[in-house]
């Protein structure tokens, strides 16, 4: 069985017998010791003291003034709102009922928890999965994506990645003192992720140096469908068919999702008859249906209806997917 994203603490959790992720004790000292709580040697007596009783008892109440002790004032604000993201997760009976209700309920929590709790949600979605593709897809749920379309060919890379590989030839510090130096460091070629290739994935996950194709009916698409198919399940306890499709029939369209802030957009747009130009449409990267097993889980109104899901490029080239648009705007009887 592969075993993948070992850095994301997922190993940590408790899993029930529903599927359903618990917070552990361990799970929070996982938080505690990420780069923005864990203590420097610049680090104040009384940051010390504060960091090393949470690590003793992770879910002991800390006043307010244990934080005001803090010296240096980031680590003040990492403190304050560390507490603020413990209290919504031990709030919530399940990672799952936590991540739900930051997009309902609109709460404030940092950019990099939301995308951390996907991750691991995820994780467990796949746990038990062999392939690679998959894996590789669900990238797409919590990290950005830098969109190349060459000859038709649609590529998806790690935008921090390409952004590393551009600056630095992937070797880090060392090539930015190459750079600087004028000595010009090795490229490094991502390698194109494919059915072949799958397993490679698993000997290099935390790497994120894989290129998934996800041109239409090709092996990265359909393994993004059953992704998507799985989330949907996952967190709404319905059985759903999601099947790349070229085009949306007008006759058809009674509903979409843009998975991304620029398809919904443009979805937007173009049902409500406005002109998208040819450029703008070339941004479009992927089209689903989706189609439930049993229409009685959708809106009366709804029943048997397909429902269309949208991918597409920003304006800058990249792509960062909003995978709880799929547990928020979903047609539903009622929701899990």
């Amino acid at each position: 069985m592969a075993d993948f994203w070992q850095s994301s603490g997922y190993h940590l959790l408790r899993k029930r017998a529903d599927g359903r992720l618990v917070v552990t004790d361990d799970f929070l000292r996982f938080y505690y010791s990420r780069p923005e709580l864990a203590p420097v040697a610049e680090s104040c007596a009384a940051e010390r003291a504060l960091h090393a009783s949470l690590m003793q008892d992770p879910r002991r109440n800390v006043a307010g003034a244990e934080i005001d002790a803090v010296a240096d004032p980031d680590a003040r604000e990492n403190y304050r709102v560390m507490m603020r993201f413990r209290g919504r997760l031990l709030a919530a009976e399940t990672l799952e009922a936590f991540y739900f209700d930051l997009f309902r309920e609109d709460v404030a929590v940092p950019p990099a928890f939301i995308h951390h709790t996907a991750q691991v949600i995820l994780r467990s979605i796949l746990d038990g999965s062999e392939d690679g593709l998959e894996a590789r897809a669900a990238e797409l749920f919590f990290r950005k994506q830098r969109v190349s379309i060459n000859d038709g060919a649609i590529m998806l890379a790690d935008d921090e990645t390409v952004e590393m590989h551009a600056s630095t030839g992937g070797f880090g510090n060392l090539g930015r003192l190459l750079k600087e130096g004028r000595a010009a460091p090795r490229a490094v070629e991502l390698d194109i992720l494919d059915e072949a290739s799958a397993g490679r994935y698993f000997e290099r996950d935390e790497r994120h140096d894989t290129v998934l194709s996800i041109n239409h009916g090709r092996p990265g698409c359909l393994a993004l469908a059953r992704v998507l198919e799985r989330w949907i399940a996952h967190f709404h306890g319905v059985r759903a068919s999601v099947k790349p499709v070229r085009e949306i029939p007008d006759e058809e369209w009674t509903w979409h999702i843009g998975l991304d802030a620029e398809a919904t957009a443009l979805l937007n747009e173009i049902y409500s008859g406005g002109e998208v130009g040819e450029e703008r449409m070339k941004r479009v990267i992927g089209l689903f249906r989706v189609d439930f097993r049993d229409s009685i889980v959708m809106r009366p109104e709804m029943a048997g209806a397909p429902v269309f899901l949208g991918l597409a490029a920003a304006p800058d080239g990249t792509l960062r997917m909003k995978p709880q648009n799929l547990l928020l705007n979903l047609p539903l009887a009622q929701r899990a």
